[in-house]
């Protein structure tokens, strides 16, 4: 491996750390509710304002990153995500009152949102074209070792808490109200992330962007040969010169159809019934014959074939291409959802079918909508208004996400299990064909010659 290679996959893998903090924050509630529901005599509106504080605090990080990224840079929003992880994890531990326990989960949700913005919008910008797609593929991988982290930290500290302690504190922090360590765990990689983000450039696209060309140039030659440097500064630098011309914003004709599949994709991604299905897993477990109190066991299952086709997502979307990946994952989504609901309207939910049908969605929602989602929404965008863009779309995802989670519970009892798979099933159809008609392929473009595929001409 070159220096060249190896500084970009440092980069590359430093910046996706921000997604393991994504996923480890909104994880670690699992573990940690029931604790603090019996602490704080909560009732079912305090615990959902509880768990949804962070989706609210969430919503207004994306708005933020809209704001400030532009201004102030991508390596310096991702610092101020990062320093959100940090404050939250501290603050959900050593909480005075249930209401600071809420602004700290909020604070955190604050990160989550900045960070599902620029995290993978820094990659897109930075990585080249050929390896763009396994870089930013790296942002979904680390949200889903954080959800394992964010477990397995969980199951250990509950086990610790059994042990004898010599003294009073000890006894108070990891016994008698455990969830504080829960939460606490969070600070160790922020720490690490903020102090790997030291060695981190800023975006040449965004310095480039401020008319910033020498530092621009000696970053990006760190990260590339001398001829691949000064073949991409000169294409930036020639977007850039478009751009001052046609003076592109969220509302121009320009950029209707990106708008459009970033804002569907990210949509469909959350109805596709995702969030709900893992939510609903340890009911469908039990109805396979696995014992539900073992819950550990089901998350690991999830998160262990989560992680290994997202690992394959990491290896195939620059060689096979983006549209392969969505439209492949999706037929299997689509039919997985289908047979399952079938089971559930025939009542044969008994033995391992449920179990396999419900394994082979994770797997195909893993290597395509999981990943490639963020990867098409980074890519599709020009330079002066992608923030703005990306912030449209990842705000959308986030308020499927909150309607999902809304909804999901009312639809399940109201209509049953095999309507609710159906209707999932139906979104995904609906995705299927948009995918297959109107997204179209961006493997081995580079960000500006992506503006001669999605960008409308006046």
């Amino acid at each position: 491996m070159s220096s060249h290679v190896a500084r970009q996959q440092f980069i590359c893998i430093t910046v996706a750390i921000g997604g393991l903090l994504f996923g480890f924050d909104t994880a670690v509630i699992s573990g940690a509710i029931t604790l603090i529901k019996n602490q704080f005599a909560l009732d079912t509106v305090m615990e959902g304002w509880l768990v949804s504080s962070g989706l609210a605090g969430c919503i207004l990080g994306v708005l933020i990153t809209g704001l400030v990224s532009d201004r102030i840079g991508r390596k310096k929003t991702i610092a101020l995500a990062g320093i959100m992880f940090l404050i939250s994890a501290v603050g959900c531990a050593f909480p005075p009152s249930f209401s600071v326990l809420v602004i700290a989960r909020m604070i955190g949700g604050v990160g989550v949102g900045m960070a599902s913005v620029v995290s993978p919008m820094y990659i897109a910008e930075f990585a080249p074209a050929s390896h763009r797609g396994r870089m930013i593929a790296y942002y979904q991988l680390a949200i889903t070792l954080g959800i394992l982290l964010a477990y397995f930290s969980n199951a250990l500290l509950v086990n610790y808490s059994h042990h004898s302690f010599n003294s009073d504190w000890s006894n108070w922090f990891f016994h008698t109200e455990a969830w504080r360590p829960m939460f606490l765990a969070m600070a160790i990689p922020s720490v690490v992330f903020l102090a790997l983000l030291t060695r981190v450039p800023e975006s040449p696209r965004w310095l480039m962007s401020r008319q910033q060309t020498a530092k621009a140039t000696a970053i990006m030659q760190q990260v590339r040969s001398a001829d691949e440097a000064a073949k991409e500064l000169a294409e930036i630098s020639k977007a850039a010169g478009r751009a001052s011309a046609r003076r592109i914003s969220l509302t121009s004709p320009a950029i209707r159809l990106p708008l459009m599949i970033g804002i569907v994709l990210a949509v469909f991604q959350q109805f596709s019934g995702i969030n709900a299905i893992i939510y609903y897993g340890p009911s469908i477990f039990e109805a396979a014959g696995i014992d539900s109190s073992n819950a550990l066991l089901f998350q690991v299952i999830i998160g262990a074939v989560n992680m290994l086709f997202t690992i394959l997502a990491i290896r195939w979307a620059d060689k096979y291409g983006r549209r392969i990946l969505l439209i492949a994952g999706l037929t299997g989504i689509v039919v997985s959802l289908v047979l399952c609901g079938l089971l559930f309207y025939t009542n044969n939910t008994q033995g391992p079918l449920l179990l396999i049908l419900m394994l082979t969605y994770i797997a195909c929602f893993a290597f395509s909508l999981g990943p490639v989602t963020w990867i098409v929404i980074n890519e599709i965008f020009p330079t002066e208004v992608r923030v703005k863009a990306v912030a449209v779309c990842t705000l959308a995802l986030w308020i499927a996400v909150w309607m999902v989670g809304q909804f999901f519970p009312w639809l399940l009892e109201k209509t049953g299990a095999a309507v609710t798979f159906w209707m999932f099933a139906l979104c995904s159809l609906i995705n299927f064909v948009f995918s297959l008609k109107v997204v179209k392929e961006t493997k081995g473009k580079t960000l500006e010659e992506m503006e001669e595929v999605f960008i409308a001409p006046h």
